[in-house]
């Protein structure tokens, strides 16, 4: 019988590990949904006209543009990225941007939407563009972004139209 103790031990450990695991995958699951919804808000915000996903950045958010582009860097705060890159290019356009999603998932506290994008520069020409950003959420707010979009289309427009005053 002394043998049998230690098995049994460990499997009433594992058992009774078990019998946390669904309450912790439900609370994960019930996180990613909140986050999931709250960045799907601000996309319907946004393609309504009465916000944006910029709503919800953190104000220490560190937020990155991959590739290539004029404006691929890290950003390391909230007004770096706003004043840097989306206030000059908000600044050169006669119709903001549109959003349409693709696909929106969410891993944990990361939200990661596929979407297109389109516009209409102050010279009349259209701006289209697909991207793709994972957010990293905490308590609502994005604390990190990595973005991923055509480099080629966002550099026509930010060398061929002059930002506004």
């Amino acid at each position: 019988m002394t043998n049998l103790s230690p098995l049994i031990a460990i499997a009433a450990a594992s058992l009774g590990m078990a019998a946390f695991m669904p309450a912790a995958q439900a609370q994960n699951s019930a996180g990613e949904e909140n986050n999931k919804t709250i960045v799907q808000r601000s996309f319907d915000a946004w393609a309504a006209g009465t916000g944006s996903p910029y709503d919800l950045l953190a104000d220490n958010v560190v937020w990155t543009i991959t590739g290539n582009s004029l404006a691929s860097k890290t950003y390391p705060s909230r007004e770096a990225f706003l004043g840097e890159v989306i206030r000059p290019f908000v600044a050169r356009m006669s119709v903001g941007l549109k959003p349409v999603i693709r696909h929106i998932h969410a891993d944990g506290s990361t939200v990661i939407i596929h979407f297109d994008a389109a516009g209409t520069a102050k010279d009349g020409k259209p701006y289209v563009n697909t991207y793709a950003w994972f957010l990293d959420l905490s308590d609502g707010k994005i604390v990190k972004a990595t973005a991923f979009y055509d480099s080629i289309a966002f550099n026509e427009l930010w060398t061929r139209v002059q930002p506004s005053q």
